[in-house]
């Protein structure tokens, strides 16, 4: 039975029309404020993981705020328990209309497995009008940014079949290794990719494997080096040509076996720089 009644000046401020109206001012950028009505934090594990650089939801206008006052949206964790049902209403009604609340999970949509509980009183939608549910035990950062942007708006929901029917086990990396063995691009990258992060690793990537194919015999461990070593010397950048050395060292070298002297020195002067 809904224990709280909506005050009817937040009720007619929240109207579907007025609702659509804000999608359409929030929808490159919104605030969200979170609200733990009781979550084990498995939720929060994942939103704090969700707002990290390696998912970068602020490239879909996502911003976490610390006042209900400034959010547009009220993101709801956990079953509403007993000691959190008036701190929720708060938030609830501190918040700007019109306001779109979101419960996350499975305990924000049902109450979960605590839904008969004691302490507990029910799922979010009970106690406050919800417009978005985002299922999952917990969400993963992923569903938790898309379902948060396909509920807004900002990204069309766009379903299609897609058949691995005649995939094989484990698709290469690559059609074609440079040395005969795909594990070589795959630990390369990944290399470069620790190196200089997700962008820039991948340009260091074609970087190095297009001065590597320079060489003319890519297992010609003399050849490589010199052709490492002319690349690096013509590098604009120095951050990229000290990796390009440093994939050399500690990635070549660990497929095609390398005397000590075929190892590039990290030392500029010595590369012409």
């Amino acid at each position: 039975m809904k224990t709280y009644v909506v005050p009817q000046e937040i009720t007619d401020a929240n109207s579907l029309e007025q609702k659509l109206e804000l999608l359409k001012h929030i929808g490159r950028s919104f605030s969200v404020y979170r609200i733990d009505c009781g979550s084990c934090n498995g939720c929060e594990i994942e939103i704090f993981a969700a707002i990290t650089p390696m998912w970068d939801p602020e490239r879909f206008g996502f911003k976490l705020v610390a006042n209900p006052r400034h959010a547009d949206i009220l993101l709801c964790t956990g079953p509403v328990t007993r000691q959190m049902y008036y701190p929720l209403l708060r938030a609830y009604e501190a918040a700007p209309d019109p306001k779109i609340v979101v419960a996350l999970g499975a305990c924000g949509a049902t109450g979960g497995i605590f839904y008969d509980a004691y302490s507990v009183l029910s799922g979010i939608d009970k106690i406050i009008p919800v417009d978005v549910y985002i299922p999952g035990c917990p969400p993963h950062p992923a569903s938790i940014i898309y379902g948060l942007t396909t509920a807004l708006g900002v990204m069309e929901q766009r379903l299609q079949k897609v058949s691995f029917e005649h995939d094989s086990e484990m698709p290469p990396l690559v059609k074609d290794s440079v040395i005969g063995n795909t594990l070589f691009e795959r630990d390369l990258l990944v290399h470069a990719k620790r190196l200089m992060s997700y962008v820039f690793g991948r340009k260091l990537y074609d970087k190095y494997l297009t001065a590597l194919v320079k060489s003319g015999n890519v297992k010609d461990t003399k050849a490589t080096k010199i052709a490492i070593t002319e690349a690096m010397s013509t590098e604009a950048d120095p951050r990229y040509a000290e990796c390009l050395g440093i994939l050399h060292n500690e990635v070549y070298t660990q497929y095609i076996p390398c005397d000590e002297e075929d190892k590039i020195s990290l030392h500029r002067v010595e590369w012409g720089q």
